[in-house]
């Protein structure tokens, strides 16, 4: 089995909340025997810096024969006026597409320690456990044609296509079945099929996919529904699938039902199994140096990429109680923390969970 793990600390807060996570990652690796090899390389602003593009040869070659790759965030300030070619996100947009990562799961998970610090009231959102997968590699995203042109009369105007092939919704609808098999089995697919026709091509297709599982009550929702539905009654979903732009959208929603998307890990997966790891959340480069960043949301997506990627459940299982425990004590970073807990900053969550799993 490849044992290789391929971290990318990119910009902003990456370098502080990965450099936590590696350590985590680091004692798993010593205390379960995993044998797994451990290298760095560049991506984002950091990789712009060094090189002069977001995402170098090296750090594509290194991926590709990684088992699973652990990621910071990429972007800031600093390269928005870059042409948008080469711009950090493209770096992140690159290895999704050349590792061909199509599958993107996001659980959105409340843990009760931090019932308070939900947007909602507590009744609303105790006890959620939401898995939303999105897909990552198609859509409007990567469609084709794309740009800006200027019209007759000189007026500029911008366009983006929106695409998805059928070989594409099967596969991610695959990944959200089998998902919802090991849950709840109910899966609601959302789409905006009254108006376009990718996406009622898209529900089409689901409909057609869940005759494969005759155990899953597959439903429909339109997304602007699905959003309000979100903040209205949230526990109403267990494994929501959607495109890849309404899935960055929902994502983020449903992320602040948690109380802060600094505790939100996620996957993105291949066919293959390999897979890249990452916090939800971007580079907050206005908290950047500051030593004040959750790095929690990292260290659970090192739990992510042992259960996923690397085969090894018990280790992952060791990060999520370390992490529960740790919270159990009061220990707050600035975004979750309330009165009544104890406020630590970044370095200082990273030692309590290394703490927690030597315990």
């Amino acid at each position: 089995m490849n044992k290789k793990v391929l971290i990318l600390p990119g910009d902003g807060i990456g370098p502080e909340i990965v450099g936590q996570a590696k350590a985590v990652l680091s004692l798993v690796n010593e205390k379960h025997k995993l044998q797994l090899e451990l290298d760095e390389a560049l991506i984002g602003g950091a990789a712009i810096d060094a090189t002069g593009q977001p995402l170098p040869e090296e750090t594509i070659n290194k991926a590709k024969e990684s088992a699973a790759i652990l990621l910071g965030a990429v972007g800031g300030p600093k390269w928005e006026s870059l042409d948008m070619s080469i711009r950090p996100e493209k770096g992140l947009l690159g290895i999704r597409s050349s590792m061909d990562l199509f599958g993107n799961l996001r659980p959105a998970i409340l843990y009760p320690q931090l019932a308070s610090a939900s947007s909602l009231k507590p009744e609303v959102v105790a006890g959620l456990d939401i898995l939303i997968v999105r897909e990552l590699t198609g859509g409007i995203y990567f469609g084709q044609p794309r740009g800006v042109r200027i019209l007759e009369n000189g007026e500029r105007e911008g366009f983006n296509t929106y695409r998805y092939k059928e070989s594409e919704i099967v596969r991610i609808g695959r990944v959200a079945f089998e998902m919802a098999m090991k849950r709840d089995k109910r899966v609601c697919s959302v789409d905006k099929a009254n108006v376009l026709e990718v996406t009622e091509l898209w529900r089409e297709v689901m409909e057609t996919l869940s005759k494969d599982y005759p155990e899953v009550e597959l439903s429909h929702m339109y997304v602007d529904n699905a959003a309000m539905q979100l903040v209205r009654a949230p526990k109403q979903f267990d494994v929501i699938v959607t495109g890849n732009m309404f899935g960055d959208i929902l994502s983020d929603a449903a992320a602040m039902l948690t109380g802060s998307i600094g505790m939100l890990p996620s996957a993105s997966l291949n066919s293959q199994g390999q897979g890249m790891y990452e916090p939800c959340h971007g580079s907050a480069p206005d908290i950047a140096g500051q030593g004040i960043a959750n790095p929690l949301a990292t260290i659970l997506s090192v739990a992510m990429m042992l259960r996923y990627s690397l085969g090894s459940s018990e280790a992952a299982d060791d990060i999520e109680k370390a992490v529960s425990t740790v919270l159990d004590l009061g220990l707050r970073t600035p975004d979750i923390y309330a009165e009544g807990t104890e406020k630590v900053s970044t370095e200082q969550m990273g030692q309590a969970v290394l703490a927690a799993l030597q315990n």
